[in-house]
This record gives C-alpha cells, sequence and structure tokens, in this order.
C-alpha cells in the first residue's frame, strides 16, 4: 500500500489539506504501508518556497512523518514533457493556438447561444501545413489532451460508490501550458505511475479531476488504476457555509499562534468525517486513531468545523500532559509577550492555575497577564470596572479586604476571603467576588482569587486593592 500527500505550495496548509494529509497518514500507518510527501508545485508562477518549507514545518509540528519525499515536482518536469510527447506522438495528444482570448470568447457565445461552455475543438484537425502556419503567426502553444466523444468514464470510489460522468461533458484540456510547463493532471498521472500510488485519499473538491487523470493513464498504457476515496468537505458547523477565513482561521499555523496543543488539533481534525468504531471516548492519542482508523467510517455528509469543540478538546489535552510540560511548551509565547516583566519564579505556579480553567496557551497566558505587568500599566477593563463600581456596598467589602490582606499569613488558605466579607458585612463572597476580581486581576473572573492574591505578594496585592478604593470613592 502506496499513499501520498500533495500539498500545492500556493499558501500555507489549512485545515483541508491537514486532514488530507492525516488520513492518509493513518490509513497508511494502520495498513503497515508507505507515506509519501509529494509537493505539487507545478504552477511556478503561484508556487513559493517558504510555502514548500512551511508545509513541511506544519506536518511535523502536527506530529505527521513522511517515508519518501519530499518529492518537488518542478523537479520533474522531464518526466511529464516525455510523457507529454508520447500522448502527442499517439494522437491522444495535439497541439492547439488558441489564444485564452479567443477561448474565452468562443466560450461566452456558447452560453449567449444556449450552449454549454467549454473548448470546441477548433484545433483538434489542424494539419500540419496549418500548425507550421500558427506557430509562425507567433501564436502561444499548448498540448491539449484528446478526450473521448462517446461514452463515460467511470470509477468506483472507496466512500461514494460508483462515480460516472458523459465524455460529452468533459471537454478537451489542456495538458501543457503555454510556456512549456505541465498541467496539474499530468503531472498527477505520471507521478502516480511512477511512484506506484496504490490509493488516492483527498477531498471531494478534486473529484472532477479523477476522470482526466484516469484518462491520461490509460493513454500511457496503464492497466491498473489507484484505489480512490473522496474525503466530504469541511462546512462551518453553525452556518454550513464552506469553511474560509470568514468562519474564522482555517491555517495551521493560526491554530498554533493561538495555544492550540498538536494533539488536540490532530485529534480534532481526525474526527472531522470519521468517528471511532465504538464510539466512545473521543480524547484519542495518535496510536489509539492508528489503531482504529480505517476508510469505512469515513462519512459521506459533509463535516461541521466547530471552534466550541475543538476549545473543550484543546481543553482536555492542557489537561492530559503534566504541568512540567506545560510550563516548557507556554514559556517562549510567555517570554515574548511579558518581556522582562515575565518571572519565571512565579511563572509555573500561574501555569499549574491556568492549567485547570483554559481551553488554549492564548488563553492561559491571558488569565495570568495581570501577574506580568508594571503596576503602573496596571488596568481594569470597562466590562469589570462596571462590575467592580457596579456591587453593592464596594467600598466596605474592599476595605475589608485590605485590612485581611495587610495582616493575614501568607498562604492561599489564610488569604481566603470568604470569612471577613461574610462575618464581618454580611455579604455573601459570590456577590463580592466579582469585583474583588476585577481589583486584583484587572477582570470580573480569572484564577482562582486567593491564590492570585498569593502569587502577587502582599504590597502588589494592596496597592491593587487600595486603587480601586480610591477608584469608587
Amino acid at each position: 500500500m502506496r499513499v501520498r500527500f500533495s500539498p500545492a505550495p500556493t499558501g500555507s496548509l489549512h485545515i483541508g489539506g491537514a486532514r488530507a494529509a492525516l488520513f492518509n497518514w493513518l490509513f497508511a500507518r494502520h495498513h503497515g504501508g508507505t507515506f509519501i510527501l509529494r509537493i505539487e508545485d507545478t504552477d511556478v508562477a503561484r508556487s513559493r518556497e517558504e510555502w514548500v518549507l512551511g508545509i513541511q514545518d506544519t506536518l511535523r509540528w502536527l506530529g505527521l512523518d513522511w517515508d519518501e519525499g519530499p518529492i518537488l515536482q518542478s523537479s520533474r518536469f522531464g518526466e511529464y514533457l516525455a510523457a507529454a510527447d508520447r500522448l502527442l506522438a499517439a494522437g491522444h495528444a495535439y497541439e492547439c493556438y488558441c489564444t485564452e482570448d479567443e477561448v474565452k470568447a468562443r466560450n461566452e457565445a456558447a452560453i449567449a447561444a444556449g450552449r454549454p461552455p467549454g473548448y470546441d475543438g477548433r484545433c483538434r484537425g489542424l494539419t500540419a501545413d496549418q500548425r507550421v502556419a500558427l506557430a509562425a503567426e507567433g501564436r502561444p502553444r499548448t498540448l491539449r489532451f484528446r478526450t473521448p466523444g462517446v461514452g463515460a468514464s467511470t470509477f468506483t470510489d472507496l466512500i461514494r460508490g460508483e462515480v460516472r460522468v458523459e465524455w460529452s461533458l468533459i471537454h478537451d484540456f489542456v495538458i501543457v501550458r503555454s510556456d512549456g510547463t505541465p498541467i496539474f493532471f499530468l503531472a498527477n498521472a505520471v507521478d502516480d505511475l511512477d511512484m506506484g500510488i496504490t490509493h488516492v485519499v483527498r477531498g471531494e473538491d478534486l473529484i472532477d479531476s479523477t476522470h482526466r487523470v484516469l484518462a491520461i493513464r490509460h493513454a500511457l498504457g496503464a492497466e491498473d488504476r489507484p484505489e480512490y476515496a473522496h474525503l466530504p468537505l469541511i462546512v462551518d458547523a453553525a452556518t454550513r457555509a464552506k469553511l474560509s477565513k470568514r468562519h474564522g482561521a482555517v491555517g495551521l499555523e493560526d491554530f498554533r499562534d493561538e495555544g492550540y496543543l498538536p494533539e488536540a488539533l490532530l485529534n480534532y481534525i481526525a474526527l472531522l468525517g470519521w468517528a471511532p468504531p465504538d464510539d466512545g471516548d473521543e480524547v484519542l492519542d495518535s496510536p489509539a486513531l492508528i489503531a482504529a482508523f480505517d476508510l469505512d467510517r469515513v462519512t459521506h455528509s459533509a463535516a461541521g468545523f466547530d471552534r466550541a469543540k475543538l476549545d473543550w478538546l484543546n481543553g482536555e489535552w492542557m489537561r492530559r500532559v503534566s504541568t512540567d510540560e506545560l510550563v516548557g511548551r507556554i514559556e517562549p509565547m510567555a517570554r515574548e509577550r511579558f518581556g522582562d516583566r515575565f518571572d519565571g519564579e512565579v511563572f509555573p505556579a500561574a501555569v499549574a492555575l491556568a492549567q485547570e480553567r483554559s481551553v488554549t496557551l492564548r488563553a492561559a497566558l491571558d488569565q495570568m497577564a495581570f501577574l506580568f505587568v508594571d503596576e503602573a500599566d496596571f488596568a481594569i477593563g470597562p466590562e469589570s470596572l462596571d462590575k467592580l463600581t457596579g456591587t453593592d456596598r464596594v467600598g466596605e467589602i474592599l476595605d475589608t479586604a485590605i485590612a485581611h490582606v495587610e495582616s493575614c499569613e501568607w498562604n492561599p488558605d489564610a488569604i481566603n476571603l470568604k470569612a471577613p466579607i461574610e462575618e464581618q458585612l454580611g455579604v455573601k463572597l459570590r456577590k463580592a467576588a466579582p469585583a474583588l476580581y476585577a481589583a486584583v486581576e484587572g477582570r470580573h473572573q480569572g484564577l482562582p482569587l486567593f491564590d492570585s492574591i498569593g502569587l502577587l505578594g502582599r504590597e502588589r496585592a494592596l496597592g491593587r486593592l487600595r486603587a480601586a478604593r480610591a477608584a469608587v470613592g
């Protein structure tokens, strides 16, 4: 069994591409096969070296390794053009001298006349003299594949069953551009043949291209064909619209920068259109996914991308790793964010508190940010300030808190403000808590209040409580 992941380096790796990579990787690992990384960079004008490297970095971050590659199609143009020459010599392809503007104009005329658009075969029957004359005019020369005029193309998809289209709906298509570079269909067919690909697992947006690739394979003399499995679309869970930037971050780098763990993202992507066989625990590591994965549990319907479920799953993974490991993962982000205000002694304790309450690494940093700020820069957010000033008897609450923090022993149990506030004032702590949180952390909810006061230190905590007391008058 040999499978491949074949991204085009025209941008960063997105959720759909990552799922295709993951499903190929899981399929290969489950069956003891070979996973190949092939970079389809035949579109030289749009491909970038930084995206070639970025795709590899992102796959490594997810934990996806490959057995062969990366193989760049740009290094194999000779093989593709040799195959094109064989197709031309055998009559399966022909030279076309139509300009893009001419093809566009004829398509528009066809639509206006009620006919379907598509290449009309204008250059199919050119004589040798006509080709020479057109070339002498300086016209661009492309190579087009000659599709059958009758019958239908069919193949059996492992997910969708039989897929069929009439050849009359597939017009002659370009396989070599006028600049001499090969088109995806040709390169795909040649590479899958040369690399012995047995299964092609990819998104359903590529299902129509399969007919063209299979036709080229057959014309090149291949008697066999790979098994195909086209994965369902990924859509926004709420709107059912095709996933795009408008529906949140879809580039894997975006998720990494937002503080999602690779284990969690890998786990979540695996659940987009696939489910474990026992419908049990959805929190699965790579070995569990490999053991459970096969294509027969891939759904036909579109998979809904649900950010809330991803957040839940990421939170579960944050609590599965040890606190020491989580400290190591989040510390580079913390040092970059807090600069010289970063305190390496306080930080591990802050991570331990945030670990139980955060769904991403960035959210954990947000929660602990009040610990790593100059007092002159500390501020209470507008909504939290409203909570502070709108609390009944807030002046008395703050006075009581200040008096207690001034004199208590310095540990979370002794700092506990429940007894003094409830016994001295008769105010329930849950009523007073938002104001106290706002005064200490700058937001009306966050890390455990008494632990936070302890991590701040007595003088910094008193300074904030007194500042809040002055603010409420």
